[in-house]
């Protein structure tokens, strides 16, 4: 465990961040007629190990199904694709998976301390 260890972590961090802000943005737009969620998704950085990365992504509405979201937003019906429980459970794993990076960043961190006291 050394410095690609805390690598990988503070990729997790900066990866799990972001797919917090995904979160946020959806949620912000709930009530925005027509609004398409955008979708987080974690893909592994290359070369294998070395860490998380985050590829967002709209959720792709084909005509028929945004003139459908359009309607049902003028309607009263549903003003967005967003859902919120959805949104929550997403919210809650992402923090779940910043604070087991920052576990992986605080491991890395104290094994290289105590590398480097023993080669001093």
């Amino acid at each position: 465990m050394g410095i690609s260890a805390l690598s990988a972590g503070v990729s997790g961090l900066t990866a799990n961040q972001r797919a917090l802000d995904v979160a946020a943005h959806n949620v912000a737009n709930a009530n925005t007629a027509g609004f398409a969620p955008q979708r987080a998704s974690f893909q592994e950085a290359g070369p294998a190990g070395a860490g998380v990365t985050l590829s967002v992504q709209g959720q792709a509405l084909s005509g028929a199904a945004q003139t459908q979201a359009l309607q049902q937003a003028q309607a009263g019906e549903r003003p967005s694709g967003t859902d919120l429980a959805k949104e929550l459970g997403n919210s809650l794993v992402y923090k779940a998976q910043a604070a087991l990076s920052a576990k992986v960043v605080q491991a890395a961190d104290e094994r290289l301390g105590t590398l480097i006291d023993t080669k001093a």
